[in-house]
This record gives C-alpha cells, structure tokens and sequence, in this order.
C-alpha cells in the first residue's frame, strides 16, 4: 500500500457537516459564575480559570459570542479579573439558573445562535440548572469537563452523568476549540494551535 499523501479531496465532493457540531457562527459561549469568593472553595481553581480563559480566547479569535452571568454579585463579588477583561456586560442573578439572565439569549437567539457551550462553577448547582433550562428552551447544549468544577468530586460527577442524560454533549476546551476552528492552514488556526499548546498553570 502506498504510503504517498493523498491528495485533499474537491470541497465539493466534501461530506456535509455534522448536526452534532458546533461552529462558530452558531455557538455562544457561556461562562457561569467565575467568582472569586466562589472559586475561593474549588481545588482546581488555577486550571478552571486557565481553561475558561482558554475558551474565551479561542471564542474571540473565532468569532464566537460569549457571555457571563454572576451569582449575587453584592455577596460573592465579580468574575475573577482573568477572565472579566475577556467579557462585556456580566449580569447578575439572584437564581442559580443563567437562564434569568434572559437578556443573553434574547441577544443570541437574534443572531441564530441556537447552541451554548458550558464552562464555570458549581457544577451541580449553577451550572447544571443553566443546562436544564436551556435544553428545555430548545438550545443544543455542551459542556466543557475540563472547565467545570464544584467543591466535591461526587457532587461534579453526578451532575455530569445527569445532564449528559438529560440531552447534554459533553466536551472538552480543546475538542470544543478545534471543533470551532474547522479547518487547519489559516492565521487563526495558528491562533487556536497556540491555545491548544499552552502548559497548564503549576
């Protein structure tokens, strides 16, 4: 068998894309409660942050909406400066669903953004009735898992299996990152590269 490249394919013999995927002219990025008194409790707070911002990079360089919500903000204080400098406007909430926030979706649904990729904290309690809400407004829902995050192991991993199970795909920050990108050989694929290639914080 020969082991010479072939060569790419004509675009349009190219197969369709997924529906399972996203892209980023379809696509927000939500990033629930990143807050410092909040994150104060996470054990992985260094790389939950990392991950986010990671996101949030890559969301920007692609084109992809992004927007955050803060739970009780007067109390537990705003989005970690980290990731805030990356955001516009960060409305608060006094329920633990970003669904309250409903001035983000009205905003996206506006665009024909019908997908929301999931980051933040806590896990099993903001971000997993953020999840539920959206799903039963009709949104494709996923979640990144390596940017998620709750005090205790069990209580991040029921939520997981939960929402998954409840309509949810599960995802990673770098195969959500590429999945965005698309395609390899131009500036911004550079850019996502880069992002993808990062050491995590010590």
């Amino acid at each position: 068998m020969s082991t010479a490249a072939q060569p790419l394919p004509p675009e349009d013999e190219a197969l369709p894309r997924s529906p399972e995927l996203m892209n980023a002219e379809d696509t927000g990025l939500l990033v629930v409660d990143m807050q410092e008194r909040l994150l104060a409790a996470i054990r992985q707070r260094d790389q939950l942050v990392w991950n986010c911002r990671r996101l949030l990079d890559g969301a920007t360089a692609l084109g992809v909406a992004t927007a955050a919500t803060e739970q009780y903000p007067e109390k537990l204080g705003n989005t970690v400066e980290e990731l805030a400098s990356r955001l516009g406007n960060r409305p608060g909430k006094l329920a633990f669903s970003g669904g309250a926030c409903g001035e983000i979706f009205a905003g996206w649904r506006g665009e024909n953004r019908h997908r929301v990729l999931i980051c933040g904290i806590e896990t099993h309690v903001c971000v997993q009735q953020t999840v539920f809400d959206l799903i039963a407004d009709g949104y494709q829902v996923y979640l990144a898992v390596d940017a998620v995050a709750s005090r205790h192991e069990i209580d991040r991993d029921i939520a997981l299996r939960r929402m998954e199970s409840g309509g949810a795909t599960l995802t990673t920050v770098e195969g959500a990152l590429f999945e965005w990108c698309q395609v390899a050989g131009t500036n911004v694929f550079k850019t996502i590269s880069g992002l993808a290639k990062e050491s995590p914080p010590k």
